[in-house]
């Protein structure tokens, strides 16, 4: 269930993380960083081990992003 369903409220922050950026709100970035916490969740349980590169490099994308912005 949780490979289904998470797939669909990970969208819904990503589009929602886009548009704070957008807005210049510093929210921006932690919104970003618990998607990546439920990205991890669902790599995990999806096996989708191809995915953890890409996992990774937004973290620390996204915590140095919410540094510069504070």
């Amino acid at each position: 269930m949780l490979v289904k369903y998470l797939p669909w409220l990970m969208s819904a922050l990503t589009v929602y993380m886009t548009v704070l950026a957008g807005n210049k709100s510093r929210y921006a970035w932690l919104v970003g960083l618990v998607n990546q916490a439920l990205w991890l969740v669902w790599i995990v349980a999806s096996s989708a081990w191809g995915l953890l590169p890409m996992n990774a490099a937004l973290w620390i994308v996204y915590t140095r992003n919410h540094v510069k912005w504070k």
